[in-house]
């Protein structure tokens, strides 16, 4: 049976820490967007004020297999985001 010498099982420990705090893994895991992150940034690119994002819904019911209908919800307003491919948003701000 290998027994690994004393030192390795030493350093392990730090080794495995150092790849997964490295910045690469850390790009990786900030990068993963959410669909509320990704439809406020568009929005805010059209000209919406959404201060901050707290969530996103798919309305079902709207949506279409070459269009899909969103209700995000901001901080400061609520819209229904309607969003084609190849096309700009089209924006509709709820009561």
């Amino acid at each position: 049976m290998y027994k690994a010498p004393e030192s390795l099982l030493r350093s392990l420990p730090l080794t495995i820490a150092a790849v997964l705090l490295s910045p690469q893994v850390r790009a990786q895991q900030v990068a993963a967007e959410t669909p509320q992150t990704m439809l406020a940034a568009q929005i805010r690119t059209q000209g919406f004020a959404c201060d901050k994002a707290l969530g996103a819904t798919r309305d079902r019911k709207r949506s279409q297999p070459d269009r899909a209908v969103w209700i995000l919800k901001c901080s400061n307003a609520t819209y229904r985001v309607t969003r084609a491919p190849d096309m700009a948003a089209k924006v509709e701000p709820l009561p």
